[in-house]
């Protein structure tokens, strides 16, 4: 096996130069082979609130050259056990949602025949469906873990079946998703009525709020988690907006009371040996950012997820 291409050397070349892919990481037309892609989806069509997550994928690559190549908190040196690359972005028609949601589809999975895992940078939380399509049919229904402010399994925004705050009730309907092993985390704030948590067990969810996290602490709902996922294949998807909007302000559909990104990064990091098989961070909103905040938590929590995958692939 020829020896993995990683990050650019920031002593020959300073950190804000040269083009921002994440981590600075090679493209992947640059290598022969590669085990890990992040790919961007810079696509928000389906936003309910504030537009602005297609930038999200060029505003986490900025944030992201300060990341390094050893990850003590796993004791894992990602870009060198695995090969990673930056796959670019998938290209989705900004006026036809329908429409968008069959090319990201068609193009993540085009991109996992190349590829072992991928990690997906948004772009707004409609993204997720169309990756799960492609992920289910490549492993089977799936174990959700979805760090959320909410809960995205509403029916329908005026009358539109699929949005931001709908995938997972259209991927729970589906079929795409283990209805015993899925699970909620961090999500707060009001409802619109005492169904929305009726409808969302149904659909399969189980759920460890915010306020859960605040009185039990991490230790105890990562044992939750990790008792509800057990062995199951599992697919990672993370909204920005599970943090509290003093660590992520920018995002499009802020709740207060969040998680911090210390958390956040803890609980992930308590997945290593989890059978991860796709992920995806979105709904960064930098136009609501200030000094890359929410960007710089993004990055980190892309560069936890690539490390686990990267000593998954090691592993296999």
């Amino acid at each position: 096996m020829t020896e993995n291409v990683g990050p650019i050397d920031s002593s020959a070349v300073p950190r804000y130069a040269g083009i921002a892919t994440f981590a600075r990481l090679p493209r992947i037309e640059d290598v022969p082979r590669a085990d890990i892609a992040v790919v961007g989806v810079p696509f928000d069509s389906g936003v309910s609130f504030r537009p602005g997550a297609r930038f999200g994928p060029s505003h986490v690559r900025e944030a992201s050259r300060l990341l390094r190549p050893y990850n003590p908190a796993q004791d894992v040196s990602p870009f060198a056990i695995a090969q990673v690359v930056d796959a670019g972005d998938i290209v989705a028609n900004p006026f036809d949602l329908g429409e968008a949601v069959t090319d990201i589809e068609r193009a993540a999975t085009a991109l996992g025949e190349k590829v072992q895992r991928i990690v997906t940078i948004g772009g707004d939380h409609t993204i997720a469906l169309p990756l799960l399509r492609a992920v289910a049919a490549k492993h089977g229904p799936v174990a959700v873990l979805h760090f959320d402010a909410h809960l995205d399994t509403w029916d329908t925004y005026f009358g539109a079946p699929i949005t931001h705050g709908t995938p997972f009730r259209r991927a729970s309907e589906e079929g795409l998703i283990d209805l015993e092993a899925s699970c909620h985390v961090g999500t707060r704030g009001p409802l619109y009525s005492k169904q929305d948590l009726e409808d969302d067990t149904r659909l399969g969810f189980s759920i460890v709020t915010s306020e859960y996290i605040e009185e039990h602490g991490v230790a105890a709902a990562i044992e939750r988690v990790r008792n509800r996922i057990d062995d199951r294949p599992l697919y990672i998807s993370i909204d920005i907006d599970v943090l509290d909007p003093a660590h992520a302000p920018g995002t499009g559909t802020p709740e207060a009371g969040g998680m911090t990104s210390r958390e956040l990064l803890r609980m992930l990091r308590a997945l290593g040996g989890h059978r991860i098989v796709g992920a995806d961070v979105v709904e960064v909103a930098p136009a609501y950012d200030h000094a890359q905040v929410t960007g710089v938590a993004a990055s980190h929590v892309v560069y936890e997820l690539v490390t686990l995958l990267a000593a998954q692939v090691a592993r296999e």
